[in-house]
């Protein structure tokens, strides 16, 4: 059975950045071009295929993770709604929800989730959800998630992530609808943030050690 997703090897060094165009406050800041805006896109466009053949005629909750989450989840919902009305026969009746998680602080988890958001989550019973995130991490912060749409007693549960990362302490979780399988590297860009720096780049790159001096958290600040 072939990988359901893209995997991106260790040794694979991206692109440089005079090969794409990148805002010109972040030039000094990224190590290379991990995966382009363009192919972020023909990818996201598989997903949403797979998943509305999936679906089918069935009502489908999108839950948002903000904020990070918020550029794929657009994108993914704007290729769902595509099919919809390219399809004659099958539709996917859609509905938005949304919730936050907070666990970094610089490069870090800090191990200490908090839940923000999620007042109106109990509308999620006996619903089909689709958790759509930008980066499975360790796999604890989901976890914390899907247990607790689990409290609310919906008909289904399904995960979509456009990254998942290889890294010790993962708990080895993967999701139901998975964009690319990247290296134990820090990402930025397409909505991933360090300390809500690069929510503004097209496309995923990785941080190099001045940006994140240059971007750091100051000490005491939460």
């Amino acid at each position: 059975m072939a990988q359901d997703y893209i995997k991106i090897p260790d040794a694979y060094h991206g692109y440089a950045q005079t090969h794409f165009c990148v805002p010109k406050h972040y030039e000094e800041d990224l190590e290379n071009i991990l995966i382009p805006w363009g192919l972020i896109q023909d990818r996201t466009e598989r997903l949403a295929r797979d998943i509305f053949q999936d679906v089918k005629d069935e009502p489908l909750t999108a839950l948002c993770v903000l904020k990070g989450g918020y550029r794929f989840f657009t994108d993914l919902l704007d290729k769902l709604t595509t099919l919809n009305r390219s399809h004659g026969s099958v539709s996917v009746p859609l509905y938005v929800d949304f919730i936050r998680l907070k666990s970094y602080e610089n490069d870090d988890s800090t191990g200490d989730i908090q839940v923000i958001g999620g007042d109106s989550m109990n509308s999620l019973r006996g619903r089909n959800v689709l958790v759509v995130e930008d980066i499975i991490d360790t796999g604890h912060t989901m976890a914390k998630l899907l247990a607790i749409l689990r409290q609310h007693q919906p008909k289904s549960v399904k995960v979509a992530s456009l990254l998942v990362k290889r890294r010790p302490g993962s708990t080895g979780y993967r999701p139901d609808y998975c964009g690319f399988e990247i290296p134990n590297l820090f990402v930025v860009g397409y909505a991933l943030d360090y300390n809500e720096y690069f929510r503004d780049l097209n496309h995923i790159c990785v941080i190099n050690e001045a940006g994140k001096k240059k971007y750091a958290a100051p000490k005491g600040s939460d």
